[in-house]
């Protein structure tokens, strides 16, 4: 592995850096992810929760834990959300390895089981998910896939 996979509460030097990453890539406003980003690093809890896998000190991938990714099922929480990897970097392991580190960490936070909003189809049961539904998006005119992943 030629990189390394970082907690934003191990790095609040990176958050800045994080808040503008995540940004680029899923077009949220980037009060929304400082807000966040902020909160975690407050600890008052296990979630919202951030983590990017570096190389040195680029963003090659990221996601993080949040209550509720933007559907009607807010009975199911936390869920992952913004995973992402960079182009050049895929089919490398990156978001394997940190769909596998959220997991972990998660879990020894006392959260073992989270839940993710997706349109793919097959991507996630290579790393344990399991489809559990379909949920609305908020805004959304077609229904999305909801996986679940337990530790």
């Amino acid at each position: 592995m030629d990189y390394t996979i970082v907690r934003l509460t191990d790095r609040p030097d990176m958050a800045e850096t994080a808040a503008r990453w995540f940004h680029e890539k899923w077009g949220i406003p980037l009060k929304a992810y400082r807000d966040s980003m902020e909160e975690c690093l407050t600890g008052k809890g296990p979630v919202p929760q951030w983590y990017m896998a570096l190389d040195g000190q680029r963003v090659i991938g990221g996601m993080g834990v949040i209550e509720n990714d933007f559907h009607d099922r807010k009975d199911l929480a936390p869920n992952v959300c913004a995973v992402y990897t960079e182009k050049e970097w895929r089919r490398r392991g990156v978001a394997g390895a940190l769909l596998d580190h959220v997991c972990k960490d998660m879990a020894a936070q006392g959260i073992g089981t989270l839940y993710l909003v997706t349109d793919h189809t097959s991507f996630y049961e290579r790393y344990g998910w399991e489809f559990l539904c379909m949920v609305q998006g908020d805004g959304e005119e077609e229904m999305a896939r909801m996986y679940v992943h337990r530790q």
